[in-house]
């Protein structure tokens, strides 16, 4: 083959077949987003069963291991704030003192689980869970566990204030008398891997539960 059989002469250019240039074009990009496609799909499949879950109101799995006495952490489960605080035995002492001061001191007409019918509504005495949302209009109470608080008077024995309407609860989200709140602070159901490890949504069995 001559030299000019293989180089065109200059200022000739070669004739340029546009639509066999175009289909690679469109082949290559097709061929690109299959690869992406492939890539994703693991991605896509991991992801969505955890949003379906967490819609459907999945466990939330909480390290209680680094509490301090007297020290309230916040989750999250079912899109609703979880209070959980390390009650000292101070705070504890002070419940039964107060029930002629509450509205439903037993809990007969709250929310709550079997395993929280009790002064402490807790399945241990140290560790209360309560979802954080104040049962008058919703609105999320602040925690004010010192005793004889300045904001709300020398017989305050500590527990929840609820700045948007007034209502007061004690160191088990029980309400007091005179609030807006007709009844407790409701406990979601609950239970513990090991002492460290405390699982939000579930009994005993592992099952996921609602709270009505």
């Amino acid at each position: 083959m001559s030299e000019y059989a293989a180089h065109p002469p200059v200022g000739e250019e070669p004739e340029i077949d546009l639509t066999r240039r175009k289909y690679l074009t469109v082949a290559t990009s097709a061929v690109g987003a299959v690869g992406v496609g492939f890539m994703l799909t693991p991605f896509l499949a991991s992801w969505k069963p955890s949003e379906r879950a967490r819609a459907a109101g999945a466990p939330a799995v909480v390290d209680v291991s680094k509490m301090e006495a007297g020290q309230m952490i916040t989750a999250n489960w079912r899109k609703q704030p979880i209070y959980i605080v390390r009650r000292t035995p101070e705070m504890l002492a002070m419940l039964p003192k107060h029930d002629a001061e509450l509205k439903d001191p037993t809990s007969t007409d709250s929310v709550q689980p079997e395993y929280a019918g009790n002064v402490n509504r807790s399945r241990r005495d140290d560790l209360l869970v309560l979802v954080g949302i104040c049962t008058h209009l919703g609105c999320l109470p602040k925690q004010h566990f010192a005793a004889a608080d300045p904001q709300l008077g020398a017989d305050w024995p500590g527990g929840f204030f609820c700045v948007c309407h007034g209502s007061k609860f004690d160191m088990s989200g029980r309400v007091f008398k005179g609030s807006p709140a007709s009844v407790n602070l409701v406990v979601p159901p609950y239970s513990f891997e090991d002492d460290n490890t405390l699982v939000i949504g579930t009994d005993d069995a592992g099952a996921a539960k609602g709270v009505a």
